[in-house]
């Protein structure tokens, strides 16, 4: 029986492991933010330093996480289509003529949560769905397969 089992089974553990691993990113506000939900062009733009207001004109106040940490350059792929090393040339030309800053990055994602939690005008990003009260997510963003 066991055997039998092992035979109909065992492909499918391979099979699955066999699939490349995806995850989404949730793009998360406090829940007493008005901001019901953002499109993709809206979150391009808050990240991107291109906006600093959301759609209603409240003041966004951004958060990332650091360059170095494992999930950020699968995030801006997601969102923008652009590699990390992209992304960051982005930002340091920005900054080097003075137009924009990058958002505050922060060390983790459990500091990401706390500061979203607290602050009714933030805006930042998980790689997990939040389950704890006080977020609300505003765009899921789906991963893209690795290249």
């Amino acid at each position: 029986m066991f055997r039998r089992l092992l035979r109909v089974v065992w492909p499918l553990l391979l099979l699955a492991t066999a699939l490349p691993a995806r995850a989404d990113f949730y793009v998360v506000v406090h829940t007493s933010n008005p901001q019901r939900s953002l499109t993709q062009k809206e979150a391009v733009d808050l990240f991107m330093g291109r906006s600093r207001a959301f759609a209603n004109g409240d003041f966004a106040l951004i958060f990332d996480l650091p360059r170095d940490h494992p999930r950020r350059a699968a995030f801006y792929q997601a969102l923008t289509g652009l590699s990390v090393a992209q992304v960051n040339s982005y930002w340091s030309r920005l900054m080097f003529s003075g137009q924009s800053v990058p958002p505050q990055s922060l060390p983790d994602e459990a500091a990401m949560a706390s500061i979203l939690r607290r602050n009714p005008s933030a805006l930042g990003w998980l790689s997990r769905e939040p389950t704890e009260p006080g977020l609300r997510v505003v765009l899921v963003l789906k991963e893209s397969p690795a290249k």
